[in-house]
């Protein structure tokens, strides 16, 4: 408590457009001390470029075609199919009503927020009380793009991997939704008997409109689905570009030859220096065997989407296994770039007061779904 004290008046004294300029200042100072400014300079810009060129638009791709197959589901009923056979696990698994597994379908579909649009309506609301309404945000964050990374891992060549990232990811959702369920009873125990929406009449709406023929649905729900991948593909650009080339600057190393060119993809070799002063502990936890690793949950914090992005520089670079892209699976999918989502989720629902410990809870959940997913592919690979 003294220390957060000290901080606080530290902020009141010192305006926070000085720390701003010292932060920036400090870390481009840094960069181009190691560098050279005019290479620093290149390398922003040649990284940036080739992950728009070479990384954004086929992630743009995947988007579409998962966005198109989404849509597809929907309209043919597969989601509510999905739901059906889901609801059973619900209450036992992450104590929430049979109801609220379509949003674990919707997420996994789509991006997290897909969440926040069902809530709003309160006939699917009124079915939670509020602390299991306010963990929605959790429970929908740890399945958000989840199509999305197993299909990109498995269009680097992995199959069996990223469906054991994916019963981590599962895992960690269970962590993190009850988590915040505790967190949240701690705080308000009256939310336990208080439902999170009061309605008096719940009208059952029917499809009354015209029906359409068949290939007329198809070619909607197609197009329809594809429109809203290039909507996610253009909303992950800023991430991408902006985190994943910091994340590369920091992580990757000058030329062969030990020279900086300006070249994309060369850096300072920051975070593997990081890694290596406590690689012990990320090896034990998570298996990894190259230091460079670590820059992926790291990403994932901010944007799965950017966290892809750096898979195929670690491949070319020898530094992914398996065991890599089952751990990788299974927090950026729990994950999902929760940092940049959470407040404005909780904010949504009208909740912001406590999202510090959603992201607590969730901090948590990821950890455990990497952790977790390690484990379960060291028993894969003694098994096969």
């Amino acid at each position: 408590m003294r220390v957060r004290s000290i901080l606080r008046r530290c902020l009141r004294v010192v305006p926070s457009g000085i720390i701003c300029l010292v932060i920036v200042f400090g870390l481009f100072g840094y960069l181009g001390y190691k560098m050279g400014t005019p290479n620093m300079l290149n390398t922003v810009m040649n990284t940036a470029h080739d992950l728009l060129l070479n990384t954004v638009f086929y992630l743009m791709a995947i988007c579409v075609i998962t966005g198109a197959l989404g849509k597809i589901f929907v309209e043919f009923g597969v989601v509510n199919l999905l739901e059906k056979l889901l609801r059973p696990l619900m209450r036992p698994l992450f104590n929430l009503p049979g109801t609220a597994s379509i949003g674990a379908v919707l997420t996994f579909l789509s991006d997290n927020p897909a969440i926040i649009s069902l809530a709003q309506d309160k006939r699917f609301a009124s079915y939670f009380k509020k602390y299991q309404f306010i963990s929605l945000t959790n429970f929908g964050t740890a399945f958000g793009m989840g199509l999305l990374v197993i299909v990109f891992m498995v269009g680097q060549g992995y199959y069996a991997e990223p469906l054991i990232g994916l019963v981590g990811a599962f895992l960690g959702c269970m962590v993190s939704t009850r988590l915040m369920q505790r967190f949240v009873l701690k705080a308000y125990p009256h939310y336990r008997d208080e439902a999170a929406c009061e309605i008096d009449v719940v009208e059952v709406e029917q499809d009354r409109h015209f029906r359409k023929p068949m290939f007329q649905r198809i070619l909607d729900s197609l197009l329809d689905g594809g429109r809203t991948g290039v909507d996610v593909g253009l909303a992950i650009i800023p991430g991408v570009l902006i985190i994943s080339t910091l994340v590369m600057v920091l992580t990757f190393g000058p030329s062969a030859d030990g020279a900086y060119t300006g070249a994309a993809y060369q850096g300072v070799e920051l975070l593997p220096w990081i890694g290596e002063k406590i690689g012990p502990v990320f090896r034990w936890l998570f298996g990894f065997e190259d230091p460079h690793l670590i820059a992926f949950p790291i990403t994932a914090l901010g944007a799965v989407g950017a966290a892809l992005g750096l898979v195929p520089g670690f491949i070319s670079e020898g530094w992914i296994d398996g065991n890599a892209i089952a751990v990788f699976t299974a927090i950026g999918m729990c994950w999902s770039g929760y940092l940049s989502t959470h407040t404005a989720m909780l904010d949504t629902l009208g909740y912001r007061r406590l999202t510090s410990k959603a992201i607590l809870a969730h901090t948590i959940g990821g950890l455990v779904a990497a952790i977790l997913a390690h484990w379960m592919f060291v028993l894969y690979s003694l098994i096969w």
